[in-house]
């Protein structure tokens, strides 16, 4: 999904997931009917076990039919929560994990996650919905109401891992919002399709970390390999709250102020 990919759908909306997951020509792609936006659980997976111990207990935001919770659990992570606004994706989740104990799955709009408790989860991977939430019809109070939630489900010191086509300048101004305190760390992943053409058909990781700005954002001189990058941000919860929005990148800190 990418910015372009907006237009007039509602990707914020229960129904359009619902007649997505519905129909065969779009709920079956990928790996045995199954399709990952972005990037797989092989290119993910040293952020990941870098970040995140098996032992986390994990929320996986707009799951869809992605095998990226099944292909961790098969890594040895104990406890995903995977939750989708789609009723029909999540029947079908369910019906394929069903013995599957570390995998639970929930209907639930992320705008609205009051059936968790405050600090329930030490990570939260999101890998395009906060995308698709600002391609919604309520964009951008959608994608502030969402990560809103998202801190308040984080425990302190807690993970919320942001797999996005967007930079920082966009994003960043979004985690600002949260009421929320946090340390980020930008990294910065070429397309699978460009690491394929590069690598003679041999799908290999090529994720770099960047710092950032103080003010938030790119290095003027940075070059991206890949003009079509993916952006993954992890974002750190502050053990202490903070009257006013703040992030910090690297030892240094951006304030502002509603």
């Amino acid at each position: 999904m990418g910015g372009a990919d907006c237009n007039s759908t509602d990707f914020g909306a229960a129904a359009y997931w619902d007649a997505r997951y519905s129909s065969p020509s779009t709920g079956g792609k990928g790996r045995g009917g199954f399709f990952d936006w972005y990037q797989a659980y092989p290119a993910l997976r040293p952020i990941l076990r870098a970040c995140v111990p098996t032992s986390s207990r994990v929320l996986m935001l707009g799951c869809g039919n992605s095998l990226l919770s099944e292909d961790m659990v098969k890594d040895g992570y104990e406890d995903i929560v995977n939750m989708d606004i789609s009723s029909v994706v999540i029947e079908q989740m369910k019906e394929k994990h069903m013995d599957v104990p570390q995998l639970t799955y929930m209907q639930m709009d992320v705008r609205d996650m009051s059936l968790f408790a405050d600090g329930s989860f030490d990570c939260v991977i999101d890998k395009g919905t906060l995308d698709a939430m600002m391609c919604g019809d309520d964009a951008p109070h959608g994608a502030s109401r969402m990560l809103a939630e998202v801190a308040r489900i984080t425990r302190p010191g807690g993970i919320y891992m942001l797999i996005t086509y967007g930079a920082p300048k966009e994003r960043l101004t979004l985690l600002n919002q949260a009421r929320c305190r946090w340390e980020v760390e930008l990294y910065i992943m070429p397309t699978p399709e460009y690491q394929l053409k590069w690598s003679n058909g041999a799908a290999h990781a090529a994720m770099e970390k960047v710092k950032l700005t103080v003010d938030g954002q790119l290095p003027p001189d940075y070059v991206f390999k890949d003009p079509e990058s993916n952006f993954i941000y992890v974002s750190y919860k502050s053990d202490t709250a903070s009257e006013n929005n703040s992030i910090v990148v690297g030892k240094e800190e951006t304030t502002t102020s509603e």
